[in-house]
């Protein structure tokens, strides 16, 4: 499912603070490309994320972002996520 995965990524790096896509790919047992995707999907639902080139670089979300994890139940972080990938696909075939 990439809605959990979306929200598995977005835990991921709040907890851990920063990680590689290549990381990111392996522990999601998808590819890079797909981490890509996924980074711009997070971002478009209004996340913080960003990502840095070289050494020392990485993909990471604010420090001062704070995600409350038991505000929403699995089905309302799904149903949100699904709003914004149907609003992104509406922006796209209309465009």
């Amino acid at each position: 499912m990439e809605q959990s995965r979306l929200f598995k990524i977005v835990y991921h790096l709040l907890e851990k603070g920063k990680s590689t896509a290549p990381e990111l790919a392996e522990k999601f047992e998808v590819s890079i490309r797909t981490i890509y995707r996924d980074l711009d999907t997070i971002s478009a639902a209004g996340i913080p994320i960003y990502a840095t080139q070289g050494k020392g670089g990485g993909i990471f979300i604010m420090q001062d972002f704070v995600l409350n994890k038991s505000l929403l139940s699995e089905q309302e972080k799904e149903q949100i996520l699904m709003a914004k990938t149907m609003k992104r696909e509406e922006i796209f075939f209309c465009s």
